[in-house]
C-alpha cells in the first residue's frame, strides 16, 4: 500500500477508441463493389393516426369511456427513413481513429497518483498487453454489432473494414457479419486468421505504435422498400403538435450517432458479477456495468465490482485485480471519462 496517496480530484481520460458519425446509402447488393454510386439515404416526415393502446387505469375501463377515446383521433407526425423500392440493400460507412496513450490522464493534478497510475498501466501493457480487448474490438466491427436495429432479420451483413495509410487502403479485410455471434467472441477458423489481423492493427494502435485509421463499410440486405434505423434524436422538450419522432440526419442524409457506435464497439464486458440465470452475453463497458434497457447496474460498489473500486484497489492499496477485472479498468480507460474523486 502506498502510503498517503489519495485518488486525484480532477482525473480525466480522452476516448481512445473514435469513431465518426455514420451516413447511410441504399443500393443493390450485387453492386457492392461501386460505392460511389450509392446515393444517400434521406429522412422524411409522415403522418399517421395512431390508435389508444397504452395500459388504462381502472377508471379508464369503462366501456363509454374507452370507446370515446378511441373515437378521438391521435394524429402523429414522425420521421422516417426507407430504402428506395427498387434496391434492397442498406450501406453503412463511418470511420474509427484508434489513438495511442491509454491509460494516461489528459488531466490529473496529483503527481504522485499520476506516477503511480501510469506504473500500473505500464505494467498491465507489459503484461496482458492490448491483445485481449482489440480482440473484441475487431469482432464487434466484424459482426456487424454497430448496426443496432438494422441487422435484426437481415438476409445477409457483410462488413469490410480498411486500414487506411496516406489516404489509401493498406489493408482490408472482408467478413460475413452474420457468421459471427453478438453472444460471445468465438469465431470459426477460417475467419479467425482476418480477426487476427484486425485486432493487431487496433493493438499496435492503442499502444502507440502506429497510426490507426480504420475505414468501416457495412452491407445489410434488407428487402426493397424496407424501412432503416437511424438513431433517434432525443428532444428533452416538445411542444404539443410538433413531431413525436425526430430521427438523426447529416445534411439532409440520415445517420446513426458516433455515441451509439462507440457504445456498440465497446460493447465487450463479459465479466461482470452475473446472478443465477441471467444470460445477457457482453455488456457495453461502463464504471457500473449500466445496462439502461433494464434499468440495472451489473458491477455493484457493494461488490467491489465497479471500476472505482477496481481502481482504487488497484493503485491506492497495490490489491492487483484478477486478469479479467484488469482487462475491465483498462477498457474503462479506454472508454474515456471523468472520474476524479470530488470528496
Amino acid at each position: 500500500m502506498t502510503a498517503d496517496l489519495k485518488t486525484a480530484s480532477v482525473l480525466a481520460f480522452e476516448r481512445k477508441i473514435d469513431p465518426s458519425d455514420a451516413l447511410f446509402f441504399s443500393g443493390q447488393w450485387d453492386d457492392r463493389d461501386n460505392l460511389e454510386a450509392w446515393p444517400a439515404i434521406a429522412v422524411r416526415e409522415k403522418a399517421v393516426r395512431g390508435t389508444i393502446s397504452n395500459r388504462l387505469n381502472a377508471k379508464e375501463q369503462d366501456p363509454a369511456k374507452l370507446d370515446s377515446k378511441i373515437e378521438s383521433p391521435n394524429p402523429q407526425i414522425i420521421d422516417v427513413a426507407t430504402l428506395p423500392s427498387t434496391v434492397d440493400t442498406l450501406m453503412t460507412r463511418f470511420t474509427l481513429r484508434v489513438l495511442g496513450g491509454a491509460g494516461t490522464p489528459s488531466a490529473c493534478n496529483n503527481v504522485g497518483y499520476q506516477r503511480k497510475l501510469l506504473e500500473t498501466v505500464k505494467g498491465y501493457v507489459s503484461g496482458a498487453g492490448f491483445g485481449v480487448l482489440a480482440q473484441r474490438y475487431a469482432h464487434n466491427l466484424a459482426n456487424g454489432r454497430f448496426l443496432w436495429r438494422n441487422r435484426v432479420g437481415a438476409e445477409q451483413v457483410e462488413v469490410h473494414v480498411r486500414h487506411i495509410k496516406n489516404g489509401a487502403a493498406a489493408s482490408t479485410w472482408v467478413f460475413d457479419g452474420l457468421a459471427l455471434s453478438l453472444r460471445n467472441f468465438d469465431a470459426g477458423a477460417d475467419v479467425q486468421s482476418a480477426l487476427n489481423e484486425l485486432a493487431n492493427c487496433i493493438a499496435q494502435g492503442l499502444a502507440g505504435e502506429q497510426h490507426t485509421l480504420l475505414e468501416v463499410v457495412a452491407f445489410v440486405r434488407i428487402g426493397a422498400g424496407q424501412e432503416v434505423f437511424p438513431s433517434q434524436e432525443l428532444i428533452l422538450e416538445r411542444v404539443k403538435g410538433e413531431k413525436s419522432k425526430t430521427l438523426y440526419q447529416i445534411n439532409g442524409v440520415a445517420g446513426i450517432h458516433s455515441q451509439k457506435l462507440g457504445n456498440a464497439l465497446r460493447t465487450i464486458d463479459t465479466w461482470y458479477p452475473a446472478e443465477e440465470g441471467d444470460d445477457l452475453g457482453p455488456i457495453a463497458v461502463e464504471p457500473y456495468g449500466s445496462v439502461t434497457t433494464q434499468g440495472k447496474a451489473y458491477r455493484q460498489p457493494r461488490q467491489k465490482a465497479d471500476f472505482y473500486s477496481l481502481l482504487d484497489n488497484w493503485i491506492l492499496k497495490d490489491k492487483v485485480p484478477s486478469e479479467t477485472d484488469q482487462h475491465f479498468v483498462m477498457a474503462t480507460l479506454i472508454r474515456g471519462g471523468v472520474f476524479g474523486d470530488a470528496g
